[in-house]
């Protein structure tokens, strides 16, 4: 199932406000950068590094997904442990917009996204 062209536009509008906001200084994105994707049904945030051995080479880090669940009308939110599985945010396992998933990111109350 694909998102309606209202919801992605929901996406793209929240998620380059959230670039806008977040993302590091122009000199500084070829060490570090900050990017989001759509993969299916969920939304996933991850940070962009040249590889240590080949810095030619990018690895991208995901930090935080948010799937979107049609049947509840809502986004559950999940962070990446260091055993790279995805696991439920404990301080809000949900929210109700696309909006209040990257903010929630951008705040990291917890330091879980980006430590």
């Amino acid at each position: 199932m694909a998102f309606t062209t209202k919801q992605l536009e929901e996406i793209k509008k929240a998620g380059e406000y959230f670039l806008q906001v977040r993302r590091p200084p122009v000199e500084i994105r070829p060490q570090l950068d900050l990017a989001y994707r759509i993969d299916g049904q969920s939304v996933v945030v991850y940070s962009i590094r040249p590889m240590r051995d080949k810095p030619t080479e990018f690895l991208e880090l995901p930090a935080a997904k948010a799937t979107f669940v049609k049947t509840q009308n809502r986004w559950k939110v999940f962070w990446q442990r260091a055993d790279m599985k995805w696991y439920s945010f404990p301080p809000v396992p949900e929210v109700k917009t696309i909006k209040a998933f990257f903010t929630l990111v951008d705040e990291d109350p917890n330091g879980c996204f980006f430590g």
